[in-house]
């Protein structure tokens, strides 16, 4: 199973990316975030509390966390200093 770290490395490398192409705000969908990772599907649990974790104010919910791989979160970018 996927760790929840793995999730986290991955979501601030999307993050990263979209920041440095100009992007100011990035949509993510825990379903689509599981899939990147071998973890599949499976490791909800893990991807949407990677999520929740990262969640910064301005940050919104559009989807509650309480709905599995449906869970979205559109976070602002760039992102404050970790």
């Amino acid at each position: 199973m996927v760790a929840v770290d793995h999730y986290r490395q991955e979501l601030r490398s999307l993050m990263d990316r979209a920041a440095t192409q100009g992007a100011i705000d990035i949509l993510i969908n825990a379903g689509e975030l599981c899939r990147t990772l071998r973890g599949g599907i499976t490791a909800t649990d893990a991807c949407c509390k990677a999520m929740r974790e990262e969640l910064k104010p301005g940050d919104i919910v559009l989807i509650e966390p309480g709905a599995g791989v449906g869970t979205t979160i559109r976070y602002l970018l760039p992102r404050p200093s970790r």
